[in-house]
């Protein structure tokens, strides 16, 4: 542990960097809360938090920016996030007045904390293959097209669309909505790869049909990415933004990370804790959220340390 002096020239550094991504100087700390001693024993002090590793000095005659154990310590020790009275407000604003489909709602997040952070956001959506089947729909869109609908507990809707190489009619698609839901009602979406067959015929090929692509679509985790351009401005090399935006983009590894950092317990992943060479430049803050007290997702934002 850092003594309280140190503890306040670390913290003075850490929140003046983020906030300019230059090095930072003495003449910027001895001011800073806690502090209160002259600059020359600021300088001492931040030369044995360097010589410890919590700073580091980019050149000589530079002032020092945080190391990894830096921020660490900042996010451990000193850190206290609190929202600010009109985020605060911004955000009881968005979930009263959100509602309806959960997706919608999951997509209109990742905007809502990439405008509070100014970095990109992710949320993964809840996991389709334990939600329960509160009812399903199949509804008749064209002779040969129809429209699977799962209606889930946790308030998600599974959408498929299921094209037939014959033509259909009303009462085959009803035959197949009656045996769909007395299967699946109650059940999870996964149990649809176990519905058993229907009487042969027009009615077992379109229910095999549906099975078929409801189990594909069931099988992909939903991700949703708010705010990626807003990356575009964190960092300078432009090999680290196509990397970091690469990640972004691949549903399967954003999906493995944010899990990969709940599951160890952390809620914020500094460089190289992230477990990935390209995120190396950032920091990941995830959290995960609750539905009926029930880990359903995570929110993640991803941002460069400064």
């Amino acid at each position: 542990m850092l003594d309280e002096r140190k503890a306040s020239i670390l913290r003075a550094v850490v929140e003046e960097y983020i906030q300019t991504a230059q090095p930072v100087g003495s003449g910027h700390v001895v001011d800073a809360p806690g502090v209160s001693v002259s600059s020359a024993t600021v300088r001492n002090e931040m030369a044995a938090l360097e010589t410890d590793g919590y700073l580091a000095q980019p050149h000589t005659s530079a002032g020092r920016i945080p190391t990894q154990k830096g921020y660490r310590y900042f996010v451990d020790a000193l850190s206290q996030p609190v929202l600010d009275r009109s985020s605060a407000q911004q955000v009881r604003a968005f979930f009263d007045r959100t509602h309806g489909e959960i997706e919608q709602m999951l997509a209109d997040t990742t905007r809502l904390l990439s405008g509070l952070t100014d970095y990109a956001a992710v949320v993964v959506g809840p996991g389709r293959e334990v939600a329960v089947v509160r009812s399903v729909q199949v509804v008749l869109l064209a002779p040969r097209v129809v429209l699977f609908v799962a209606v889930l507990g946790n308030g998600s809707i599974e959408k498929v669309t299921v094209e037939s190489p014959v033509d259909l009619d009303e009462a085959t698609v009803g035959a197949v909505l009656r045996h769909l839901d007395q299967h699946l009602a109650g059940q999870p979406l996964a149990a649809v790869a176990a519905v058993p067959a229907a009487p042969r015929g027009p009615v077992e090929d379109l229910v095999a049909l549906v099975r078929t692509v409801a189990v594909a679509e069931s099988d992909e985790e939903q991700v949703f990415v708010g705010g990626t351009a807003r990356m575009a401005g964190a960092f300078d090399a432009v090999e680290t933004i196509r990397s970091v935006l690469t990640i972004l983009e691949e549903q399967l590894v954003v999906v493995s990370l944010l899990r990969d950092v709940v599951d160890r317990g952390l809620t914020v992943a500094i460089g190289s804790e992230t477990g990935m060479q390209p995120l190396a430049e950032c920091s990941l803050v995830v959290a995960p959220y609750v539905v009926d007290d029930e880990h359903v997702g995570t929110v993640g934002s991803s941002d460069p340390p400064a």
